[in-house]
């Protein structure tokens, strides 16, 4: 049978977040310089291959879709892009630990065990992994991610139903607006699931009209894409800290994992406001009670701003070996979506 695509993939999921690894059937992008130029690219002139996985009738609003491509760092073992539903995301935590565990488990790069430590490429920039390995298994992974730092603290916005409320403004590897959830009067919780992403969405929305950071070392990167709802930071009695949080992914979802990026947002908003200290340790926790464990290992500066620099550790798992085609007589060869499962919030 004659097929347009056929493209290979391990599935896999962090944390309990879908974060399958494209390992085959996609090309290296011409003329790029840089993981970040190899974004705009797919971005910009190849969007099919993400529009064909993430939307039905192949893909769901609730996963994600790494790409496995030569890293442009001469230093890196490997390098990724990461598709989401609406946008490439310059980096992932949950997607990086998933990437490096496919890497890792198929032998596209080799393990050493007790532990494996690699260079990812990414179009946010080169990012450490430290692997703990046990019969070839890859038990856990740990990143050091990119520097990560806040943009702004209170920031007032305007948001319809809502009124004026206060959001933080930090870059982790994207640009989270993180809040409080108790500002909008509500829990982390599945029973506020679609009032906490309605209202996310909602949120978002007003932000993106009336602020715009944008990142100082690469100006393409600005604007606020994704919003983290969070709980208080508890100390228990041992001194450990631990925080729920969830993210509203847009169309409308929850990451179902800690958020590795969000957790590294976060950290540097809780350094700044002198909530935690370098290498204190805090466990970040998902709606579905998944965790990562975290900690700034250092800070440094990233243009005029102060910069924290984030480490965050968890777990994938391996769920399976697909093979997706294209058909060239399927109607849909860039999928659809359906108003019933994606949740696109209007103004």
């Amino acid at each position: 049978m004659r097929f347009n695509r056929s493209l290979q993939i391990v599935g896999c999921h962090c944390a309990g977040e879908v974060c399958d690894v494209i390992v085959g059937g996609v090309l290296n992008p011409p003329n790029c310089m840089t993981m970040y130029d190899k974004l705009v690219y797919f971005r910009d002139e190849a969007d099919h291959t993400r529009q064909l996985l993430l939307n039905e009738p192949r893909g769901r609003p609730a996963m994600c879709m790494n790409v496995v491509l030569p890293p442009c760092n001469p230093k890196a073992d490997a390098g990724f892009l990461i598709m989401e539903s609406e946008e490439y995301v310059p980096m992932s935590g949950g997607n990086t630990i998933a990437t490096a565990t496919v890497l890792l488990e198929t032998g596209m790069v080799k393990m050493t065990e007790p532990t494996t430590k690699l260079l990812l490429d990414t179009a946010a920039g080169l990012v450490g992994v430290t692997a703990d390995c046990k019969d070839g298994k890859c038990e856990a992974v740990s990143f050091d991610n990119v520097p990560a730092f806040v943009f702004a603290l209170d920031h007032p916005v305007d948001v319809p139903g809502l009124g004026t409320i206060l959001v933080d403004i930090a870059w982790g590897g994207m640009i989270y607006a993180v809040l409080d959830v108790s500002k909008i009067g509500l829990q982390i919780s599945n029973q506020n699931g679609p009032k906490l992403i309605e209202l996310g969405e909602r949120i978002k929305q007003a932000i993106q009209r009336s602020y715009v950071p944008v990142h100082p070392e690469n100006p393409d990167i600005r604007g606020v894409s994704i919003i983290e709802f969070t709980e208080p930071l508890i100390e228990g009695s041992d001194g450990k800290k631990t925080a729920v949080n969830t993210v509203v992914v847009s169309p409308g979802r929850f990451d179902r994992c800690p958020c590795g990026t969000g957790s590294c947002a976060r950290m540097a908003i809780l350094h700044a406001r002198g909530e935690l200290e370098v290498n204190e340790r805090f466990h970040h926790r998902s709606i579905i009670g998944s965790s990562f464990e975290c900690h700034i290992r250092g800070t440094t500066k990233i243009g005029n701003y102060e910069a924290v620099l984030p480490t965050v550790k968890g777990s994938a798992w391996i769920t399976g070996f697909k093979q997706m085609v294209l058909d060239p007589s399927d109607p849909f060869p860039e999928g659809f979506r359906v108003g019933d499962q994606w949740h696109i919030a209007s103004d």
